[in-house]
């Protein structure tokens, strides 16, 4: 049970899963904001094109009200936090681009037979394909 334990403690503190869980808070806090700003302001301004806004908006099916505006106010605070958590992904991205370096070139390793010009191993010292032999300064 102690080993258990000692494995369990070592994953919940593990970078990655502090990560997720600190992400996690802060994308509930800013779902709330999200939920403000179209409670507070997105909905009133639809609202003036209609009596009560979205959120009065219902359809009776049988004896069911059906929250059809409820919905739809929803789908709207949706739309609107995934697209700026894409604006914020995309910056991120774009800002840890910018401190990478750029990777040097490759060293090549492959070179060119100077009698029958295949491409061979830059090791080679007979080529394969014409079984010349091949000066290692060349090429």
């Amino acid at each position: 049970m102690k080993k258990f334990i000692e494995e369990f403690k070592a994953f919940a503190l593990k970078g990655n899963v502090m990560d997720m869980a600190i992400g996690v808070i802060i994308g509930g806090a800013f779902a709330s904001i999200v939920g403000a700003l179209t409670d507070n302001i997105i909905n009133p301004i639809i609202g003036c094109f209609s009596t009560g806004g979205l959120e009065g908006w219902t359809i009776k099916v049988w004896k069911a009200q059906l929250g059809v505006g409820a919905f739809i106010m929803a789908v709207i605070n949706f739309l609107i936090l995934a697209f700026v958590l894409f604006l914020m992904l995309k910056a991120m991205n774009k800002a840890m681009n910018l401190r990478k370096k750029p990777e040097a070139p490759a060293e090549p390793t492959t070179k060119t037979c100077p009698y029958c010009q295949s491409e061979i191993s830059i090791k080679a010292t007979k080529c394969p394909h014409c079984t010349s032999v091949i000066d290692i300064d060349a090429n």
